[in-house]
């Protein structure tokens, strides 16, 4: 099923997931998850593992009969290496992709490629084959550019050359998505944009993701991540997230898309929670 027919539908739920070396452990995880129905599973191509884990773990995905939607960077591929990756995607029956620049290597020369942002891929994608695109969305705005309302321009780009939905960084304040959302419609923009959820798991994961991108951590969220250790940061994360999804659902969102950093087990309580 296609991004449209995915999103015509009431809130969806999807996830995302990273190869790694202990696949079993995976795919038991990834079990659980399934029980909640979800709309597909984004997989980040690369990470964590080969490149050959990324597409040998698209083929378990289908076996368990659950659409996926893999991720697809551009910065260092020529054209000729993503359009071998594209053919191998698309025989295996894959209808969405996720198209992103990806990280800038260190010592990069951005200019020394044949893709240097993502509209660039969005669009090579479209002269290629028949994928809906799904691409990236920033509520604070990506750390590379100097306001929203720049990046905003870009994300517009993008969506012009025939990306169907904006998948969102993962955010803690519901605020800055509710004006992103309402500044892309004063752009224009007028596909499904759906919220990245990232449930808390540890403080050094909240300093990775803050050191990152722009992410703004609200008084509250500061004051318990002085106020507890890990473990209890685990469930206080749970009920933040859950509130946040329950506001989200509110707002009538076309989906929730859930970061699970390969762990069922906050994304099992939060949905379970929602559900009640």
């Amino acid at each position: 099923m296609r991004l449209k027919e995915i999103y015509s539908q009431n809130t969806q739920i999807s996830f995302e997931i990273f190869p790694v070396e202990d696949k079993k452990r995976l795919l038991s995880e990834l079990d659980i998850l399934k029980q909640y129905s979800p709309a597909f599973i984004s997989l980040t191509c690369g990470a964590g593992g080969s490149e050959n884990a990324s597409f040998e773990l698209i083929d378990s995905i289908i076996s368990k009969k659950i659409n996926v939607m893999p991720h697809l960077t551009c910065i260092t591929s020529s054209k000729k290496n993503i359009k071998e990756k594209l053919l191998k995607i698309t025989k295996k029956g894959t209808e969405n992709i996720l198209a992103l620049r990806g990280d800038i290597p260190e010592d990069y020369d951005i200019n020394s490629g044949d893709f240097k942002y993502a509209n660039e891929l969005v669009k090579f994608i479209k002269s290629e084959t028949d994928l809906s695109i799904g691409v990236a969305g920033y509520p604070e705005g990506h750390i590379e550019s100097p306001d929203i309302n720049t990046d905003m321009k870009f994300l517009k780009n993008k969506i012009n050359l025939g990306a169907e939905a904006i998948f969102t960084q993962l955010f803690f304040d519901n605020t800055k998505f509710y004006n992103f959302v309402e500044l892309a419609d004063k752009n224009g923009i007028s596909v499904p944009i759906i919220p990245g959820i990232m449930p808390i798991m540890s403080k050094k994961q909240i300093d990775k993701m803050t050191r990152l991108a722009r992410i703004t951590i609200p008084k509250v969220l500061k004051n318990a991540l002085e106020r507890y250790d890990d473990k209890s940061l685990i469930e206080y994360g749970i009920e933040y997230s859950s509130k946040q999804c329950e506001d989200l659902i509110k707002f009538h969102v076309s989906g929730l898309h859930f970061f699970t950093l390969n762990k069922s087990y906050s994304c099992k309580k939060i949905l379970d929670n929602i559900r009640r």
